[in-house]
């Protein structure tokens, strides 16, 4: 027996598509590459990670001082996503800075 044709899995190894398809209907976190974060909750998504988010909420920092804007749903490019998390207010982060301090 080939033990090089047979693949080795590690049942509990879970792959990135795997934990965002885990979080469809959940509240999540979106940190963007650019001074905005977002929380939403994801609809679906495809295999270049772009989301559809409903109830959301976007968290931007500006020259003039902090913005927060409400939105029913959005399209997100997934090529702009830094990191996704489900939604937890111990991520420390522009939203928990608003939240917790109004900090802008």
């Amino acid at each position: 027996m080939n033990m090089a044709a047979t693949p080795v899995t590690n049942p509990s190894q879970l792959l990135p598509l795997e934990l965002v398809d885990k979080c469809i209907g959940s509240r999540i976190h979106i940190v963007m590459k650019t001074d905005k974060e977002i929380v939403g909750t994801l609809l679906g998504f495809d295999d270049f990670v772009n989301m559809v988010l409903e109830d959301v909420t976007e968290f931007e920092i500006t020259p003039e001082g902090r913005r927060i804007t409400k939105l029913d749903q959005i399209l997100l490019n997934g090529n702009n996503i830094t990191m996704v998390c489900k939604y937890c207010a111990c991520l420390v982060s522009l939203y928990s800075r608003y939240r917790l301090t109004g900090v802008s």
